[in-house]
């Protein structure tokens, strides 16, 4: 069973299968995906949306264990981080092996390197995922400093930017790439709003310095994963033009 294969029947999650199913960019080009090199490269692909839907299921895990304070969650957020970087592992093998073995042309290789620079991103993203897994687990026994309001937004429009540049990877879009990454000055906005009210609380009374810098922490890995999700869009632009595109400079 391949990777993409193994992840799907874990979990189902309605936006990715969404992207499988419509087939975007691909569908079109089915007819030409000829031989096996081809082969390879569409399953290459394939595996690759499938670590993103593993991704956005851990970053919506590790809100939902902050949310419940569910210390059993949060800790199968962290153990189930090496299966992300798993994935990123063979992704990357798989594409050297492609451009050792196959001698790709120019459009081939952007696609390769697009998907190892990809999977490369969404690794590190699990890796922020499972830092709020962590910091869960570090304050497990105090309670909320306050309710959560505008880290759950962060978290989601992260989740919904990072579908959106896959989805923009699968079709080959461009424009849906730095529309996307417009998005993320309403991400760094939510974390500025929430730096100032947890400042606030610890300037106010200092004993709650060490629960305002666990939330603190929390934002930041979100704050971080909206921003690799611009360097996915910035990927994709190269794949399509072969240039090089700063977003959000």
């Amino acid at each position: 069973m391949s990777l993409r294969a193994t992840i799907m029947a874990e979990f189902h999650s309605s936006s990715f299968v969404d992207i499988f199913s419509e087939g975007g960019g691909w569908k079109g080009n089915h007819a030409m995906l000829r031989g096996t090199f081809e082969g390879q490269l569409r399953e290459l692909q394939d595996d690759l949306l499938a670590m993103g839907a593993l991704v956005d299921r851990a970053i919506e895990r590790s809100i939902q264990a902050l949310a419940d304070r569910d210390v059993k969650l949060a800790q199968e957020i962290v153990d189930d981080d090496t299966l992300i970087n798993q994935a990123q592992r063979e992704i990357e093998e798989r594409c050297l092996v492609l451009i050792a073995t196959q001698q790709p042309m120019a459009s081939d290789l952007r696609v390769i390197a697009s998907v190892s620079g990809i999977a490369t991103e969404l690794e590190r993203m699990g890796d922020h995922a499972e830092g709020i897994g962590k910091i869960t687990l570090m304050m497990a026994d105090q309670p909320l400093l306050k309710p959560l309001i505008d880290i759950p937004r962060m978290a989601e429009k992260g989740r919904s930017m990072l579908r959106q540049q896959l989805e923009a990877f699968v079709r080959r879009d461009v424009e849906m790439a730095r529309s996307s990454a417009t998005e993320d000055g309403e991400v760094d906005a939510l974390y500025d709003q929430i730096y100032r009210e947890l400042l606030v609380f610890m300037m106010s009374d200092p004993r709650t310095i060490s629960r305002a810098t666990h939330l603190l922490w929390v934002a930041h890995n979100l704050e971080r994963i909206a921003d690799r999700t611009t360097n996915i869009g910035e990927r994709v632009i190269f794949l399509v033009t072969g240039e090089v595109e700063e977003l959000n400079p």
